[in-house]
């Protein structure tokens, strides 16, 4: 979007419903009563309004970003006379005006972009902007708040609170709920949801002729009890945890981790809540006089590739490690990409690079080697070794293989008792040009897991490492 003066709205007048906004509405529906930013309004401007007019300071087009309410309500123009926003002013906001024109010098997006918006998309921007244009944060930074429960036109389709929101969707766009299923539909429908395996013939039929009100209610309980459904319900987790057996560099050696997958199964099967879930594994090493359980689980953290290439600079790949063990954690725990910021300050996320490397240090103070001398059959340091004992006590989960392993070497975390100093690093890289380092903190042992206070691993609004810098 230019900076040129406030042209006439052209189209704007909306009080007539053309053929094409009704075309429009009957695919996506009618246009909310109210307009969400996050929901409805973010989704149309990322993805055709961001690439000129975006978060990315160097790519913006005529002056103007629409990623947050401070720029989009600033004033354009040398003469800084008119604004692409106004809110609650449909009449005085130019992007409005620039979405509707059919002058295509003007119009927005423009048709070199090969982007359009469709009627019922023109009218979110423009209702949200007469609502006041109200901006949020990203979803993920936002305290979830229960809503409350959506009033709709049939009022006897629904069971329960939840398909009251379902059925509220359906009528926001126009549709009908589908013909309740058969039993049989529903069994295998539950079956492959919950164990990714269908039902037997014999169950079915148990199913469909019993007529207890309870009836699939028991089923789903059964179910949850299965092994069946820790499995299916840990492959989903192992994926977010890039779990293998193999080492993955070059000649990809094999290796033990299925001990950790045992525990992420056993977790699963006995319900285990999800906050001793996390903890366990980000920091089951530091819990106090930690059992063999609470250690296993630490594997999480070292489920990342590991070289044995001997031509390879050590510790170069020992920072890979530790810059997996990051990444994994911003993306299984906080939705966020964190690569971005190895090497600069993130453009979308609100991120800095010392921020990347402030989480970094958390991950950087075990005794491992960038390269692991030995080939095959090593099993890089720091582990654990399980034997017949702990197999028999607290580690009874774990499926050895009595005719071919006594003991099992698994890799672990263990923080050393000298903290190795972090910093943030050039570009990301250990190799880039002096100054290649610069401190994160004055102190530069500061950070690391060994000196967040036990008190301080905090769990509200969900998980948080407390520490202050």
């Amino acid at each position: 979007m230019v900076s040129i003066p406030v042209l006439f709205a052209v189209g704007c007048n909306t009080g007539v419903q053309t053929s094409e906004t009704a075309a429009n509405n009957e695919i996506h529906g009618r246009v909310p009563d109210k307009i969400d930013f996050t929901f409805h309004v973010k989704p149309i401007l990322s993805d055709r309004c961001f690439k000129c007019h975006g978060p990315d300071k160097n790519a913006i087009e005529g002056g103007l970003s629409l990623n947050t309410a401070e720029d989009a309500y600033m004033a354009l123009g040398k003469k800084k006379d008119h604004y692409a926003i106004v809110p609650g002013d449909v009449a005085k906001s130019e992007l409005v005006n620039r979405i509707y024109t059919t002058d295509e010098s003007l119009m927005m997006p423009p048709p070199e972009s090969n982007l359009t918006l469709t009627q019922y998309e023109k009218e979110v921007l423009k209702k949200w902007i007469d609502q006041g244009a109200e901006y949020k944060e990203h979803w993920a930074f936002i305290a979830p708040e229960k809503p409350s429960v959506p009033k709709t036109t049939n009022t006897t389709w629904a069971q329960n609170e939840i398909d009251q929101f379902v059925l509220a969707q359906l009528e926001q766009k126009g549709l009908q709920p589908s013909e309740k299923a058969s039993k049989e539909k529903l069994l295998r429908r539950v079956f492959f949801d919950l164990t990714g395996l269908p039902p037997s013939v014999e169950q079915i039929n148990n199913f469909v002729n019993n007529d207890s009100p309870t009836a699939y209610e028991e089923i789903i309980d059964s179910l949850l009890n299965t092994m069946d459904y820790a499995e299916h319900m840990s492959a989903e987790w192992m994926d977010i945890a890039r779990y293998a057996d193999t080492h993955g560099y070059q000649d990809d050696f094999e290796r033990i981790m299925w001990p950790w997958r045992d525990w992420v199964i056993h977790a699963f099967k006995q319900n285990m809540p999800y906050d001793q879930f996390v903890t366990y594994q980000l920091a089951g090493d530091l819990m106090p006089n930690p059992n063999a359980e609470q250690i296993l689980a630490t594997g999480f953290n070292r489920n990342h590739k590991i070289t044995f290439e001997g031509g390879v600079i050590p510790e170069e790949y020992r920072i890979e490690y530790v810059e997996d063990r990051t990444v994994t954690f911003g993306t299984a725990f906080l939705g966020l990409t964190f690569e971005c910021a190895r090497c600069h300050d993130h453009k979308y996320d609100p991120i800095s690079q010392k921020n990347h490397f402030e989480l970094f240090s958390f991950f950087n103070n075990i005794d491992e080697l960038g390269l692991t001398p030995g080939g095959a059959g090593k099993i890089p340091k720091p582990y654990m070794t399980i034997t017949e004992k702990e197999k028999n006590g607290v580690l009874s989960f774990v499926q050895l293989q009595k005719s071919t392993m006594k003991e099992v070497p698994v890799m672990i975390m263990n923080e050393m008792e000298e903290i190795r100093p972090s910093y943030i690093l050039n570009r990301g890289f250990t190799t880039s040009p002096p100054p290649r380092y610069t401190p994160i903190h004055p102190n530069p042992y500061f950070l690391s897991r060994k000196n967040i206070p036990k008190t301080d691993w905090g769990w509200q609004n969900g998980f948080s490492i407390k520490t202050t810098l």
